[in-house]
């Protein structure tokens, strides 16, 4: 596996992302996506939308805005809480955000604890870079200020939000009744968010602006039983409870349904989304064994949660969250119902009564984080072929067609294919070089097959994985490449093996 920075500058050379500013320096934690980058981030979000909206029955979508209300944030405790620990080294002056500088040199996990602890724990550590003493830890306020109006004053002071969540709760009421929402749902969104981290690193795994594809999906709180259970019941992980980090134990293999006997997970609910979440990355070609569940200790759970667990990825620097899956309870509708006056309940038709619909899981991905993911499982310094071979699923892939003329004479019969084939796919053009440079070429921007036109009647389909080739003709091409990208045609069977 590449590390981290070889992953970037590959990105960067093969126009999947570039530092943001990079003629005027860059600036740290903020990057652009690039020609295959942006088509590949969209095809990710809208794998993830169709899955987890358009495909389901029970949850409906909105997209919230970045700067909202201020009071909103003063509800959800963000105003008051948003806060990490810095520390700086007193001889080079490098500032370290504190909990995950203890996790680097010693290996234990002090997210959310207290001052005091993390400047016990601080005493133990040198300065990473020049071995210097560190100085005090302070906290410091991790959301972006703004401000709405031509006049800066207290009461223009706005927030570039921090996460996607609150939005949700804002909108709780007028969603569920313009969607005629049922108890279970859910409602979802995807959209940016801003943190003010103290030291972004590892490319795109912690920026200062990033993007999230988030739900909050509620149930009624007299009724925990999960319909869809039996989906994911039998699917097995890689777990790490809490009580194992504690006796210093390494994940294991566990099937959900013992896991739900042993009590390892609290609810079905919760249990079925680790699951589905779990199950989705597998669904784009990942490999399970990469990843692992990982619940919350008591000391870096947050105060409102029932429990928490992370989806982890193992990258080249150890297996790090991706996404978080909380139990948020009623908290979030309880501080907006309290700040806001509004009445946010819904009406228990058994108990006939108003209730507070419980949050019992909070899926909340990140975009690009997903984007390493993708990238990490994807790659492959193939040494026999001599380059890097991106094997993403087709669904991702940015280019999912290339076209190539054999030679210059075919140009226009390759240039007639190209124009069919892109008004459904997206595709690629490449007459330079040989065909085999072409190749290479489209093997590092993923793409997964390549039509060469010639001469003779037909074309030859060219699959990235396996490097086979098949002979067909001109009038199934289109045909042949819908069931080849939908994974519902074997390669194979789709025409005639060219030895």
């Amino acid at each position: 596996m590449v590390n981290i920075e070889e992953m970037a500058v590959f990105c960067k050379k093969k126009g999947f992302v570039y530092p943001s500013g990079e003629i005027y320096g860059g600036l740290n934690g903020f990057f652009d996506y690039g020609p295959l980058g942006v088509e590949l981030k969209k095809n990710i979000k809208s794998n993830w939308w169709k899955s987890h909206v358009q495909q389901r029955d029970d949850v409906a979508g909105i997209d919230g805005s970045i700067v909202t209300n201020p009071k909103t944030w003063v509800a959800s405790g963000h105003v008051e809480n948003f806060i990490d620990v810095m520390v700086s080294c007193t001889k080079c002056n490098v500032r370290f955000r504190a909990d995950q500088l203890i996790e680097e040199v010693l290996d234990i996990s002090i997210e959310g604890a207290p001052l005091e602890e993390i400047q016990k724990q601080l005493a133990k550590v040198k300065c990473t870079k020049c071995k210097g003493d560190l100085g005090e830890a302070a906290a410091f306020h991790t959301m972006f200020e703004t401000n709405v109006g031509p006049v800066k004053t207290k009461k223009s002071l706005a927030y570039l939000r921090p996460e996607t969540a609150q939005l949700i709760f804002n909108n709780f009421k007028l969603v569920v009744d313009n969607a005629r929402l049922k108890l279970p749902f859910g409602i979802a969104q995807m959209g940016k968010a801003f943190r003010n981290e103290i030291s972004p690193r590892n490319f795109l795994f912690r920026c200062r602006e990033f993007e999230q594809m988030e739900m909050e999906y509620f149930i009624n709180p007299n009724d925990k039983k999960c319909p869809y259970l039996a989906e994911v019941k039998t699917d097995s992980f890689q777990v790490l409870t809490a009580t194992m980090q504690k006796k210093k134990q390494k994940e294991k293999m566990m099937k959900l349904s013992d896991a739900l006997k042993k009590k390892v997970f609290k609810s079905e609910w919760h249990a079925y989304w680790l699951a589905t979440e779990m199950n989705w990355f597998v669904s784009l070609g990942c490999n399970s064994k990469n990843f692992r569940l990982r619940q919350h200790t008591p000391d870096e759970k947050a105060h409102y949660s029932e429990d928490c667990w992370d989806l982890e990825y193992k990258f080249p620097w150890g297996y790090k969250e991706i996404q978080g899956i909380a139990d948020r309870g009623t908290f979030d509708l309880d501080q907006h119902i309290k700040h806001s006056k509004k009445n946010l309940t819904l009406f228990d038709e058994v108990a006939k009564k108003k209730i507070v619909p419980v949050v019992i899981a909070e899926p909340s991905l990140g975009v690009d984080r997903s984007f390493l993911v993708f990238m990490y499982e994807a790659y492959n310094d193939d040494k026999k072929r001599g380059n890097v071979v991106l094997n993403l699923h087709p669904k991702l892939a940015p280019v999912k067609v290339g076209v190539f003329p054999l030679v210059n004479k075919v140009g226009d019969k390759a240039m007639k294919v190209y124009a069919d084939l892109k008004k459904e796919f997206v595709c690629a053009y490449d007459k330079g070089g040989s065909v085999g440079r072409r190749y290479a070429r489209a093997d590092e921007q993923g793409v997964p097959y390549c039509v060469t036109v010639d001469f003779d009647s037909g074309v030859t389909i060219r699959d990235r994985d396996s490097t086979k080739q098949i002979r067909v003709g001109e009038s199934e091409l289109l045909e042949v490449l819908r069931g080849l990208l939908a994974g519902s045609l074997k390669f194979e069977k789709a025409g005639k093996l060219v030895k």
